[in-house]
């Protein structure tokens, strides 16, 4: 029973991590309305949820429950899909403090930096392989 409610939690954080991600990208413009900012700014807060939802359901699938840890601390493709997930956090670090540092702003329209739809589109681009490397884990 442990075991699925951590792989239940795992799968609700990937889907909602998903979907913040995409809701985020197609909101997000070169200039956006106070309105829409604050639609994005509220998506980021999901995102961080959903990221920590992630982390909280794989390490203890990894760690506590399911398959042997040492299944997966000795495939190769597990460590790639782990540091896939590394960047993907590390990649949402600069749009969450843009996001947190024009929250409170009074202009009309905030001007995106173009850098932060790159970094959206880099971790989609992530996250959408990381699927496959999952099955690829299942499998062996």
């Amino acid at each position: 029973m442990t075991e699925i409610f951590f792989r239940y939690l795992h799968f609700i954080g990937i889907m909602s991590l998903s979907a913040t991600l995409v809701a985020q990208h197609l909101i997000i413009s070169s200039q956006v309305s106070r309105e829409q900012f604050k639609k994005i700014a509220f998506l980021d807060l999901i995102y961080i949820i959903s990221i920590i939802l992630t982390l909280i359901g794989g390490l203890s699938l990894w760690i506590f429950v399911g398959k042997d840890a040492s299944f997966y601390s000795t495939n190769w493709v597990f460590h790639l899909k782990l540091l896939m997930f590394v960047l993907v956090i590390l990649l949402s670090i600069y749009p969450t403090r843009f996001f947190l540092k024009n929250k409170k702003t009074s202009d009309e329209t905030i001007k995106m930096p173009k850098v932060i739809v790159m970094l959206f589109r880099m971790q989609l681009a992530l996250v959408f392989i990381m699927p496959l490397l999952g099955v690829l884990i299942a499998r062996g």
